[in-house]
């Protein structure tokens, strides 16, 4: 029995996902849309994602409108940019264990508690960023 020649994936990409075929300029113009579709569903589905953006409104004016250095900004800045960071990462993980199934289940409460320990740490690097730049 002769068996049928099968096809080579063209690339290595291709062969991980027929989704990961594009490169070059064509994968980052979409992965760009596919960022800003990911910033529009957190913003439309996670009230916590939209309390820290507008958050994130508030502060980095304020950081950069303080008369404190260079260093001393960016860290107060991205310290707020990293909230962001970690909610929608943590927004990604919750929506997948619920994708996955709704049920109650002692692997999917201890992932979706991980993720948010992870939201309220970059939270308090917040505080202690601000507090020392600002009382420093």
């Amino acid at each position: 029995m002769i068996e049928p020649e099968k096809s080579q994936p063209e690339s290595s990409a291709e062969a991980e996902s027929a989704h990961k075929g594009k490169t070059g300029l064509r994968r980052v113009w979409n992965a760009l849309f596919y960022s800003l579709d990911g910033l529009r569903a957190a913003f439309r589905h996670e009230d916590a994602f939209r309390q820290e953006v507008f958050l994130a409104a508030l502060l980095i004016p304020v950081a950069l409108w303080l008369t404190v250095g260079g260093v001393s900004k960016a860290l107060m800045i991205s310290s707020v940019l990293l909230v962001l960071i970690v909610e929608l990462l943590n927004s990604a993980v919750e929506a997948t264990v619920d994708r996955i199934s709704l049920e109650n289940h002692r692997l999917a409460k201890r992932a979706k508690d991980i993720g948010s320990a992870a939201v309220m740490l970059s939270l308090l690097n917040v505080v202690a960023v601000w507090l020392l730049v600002l009382l420093g």
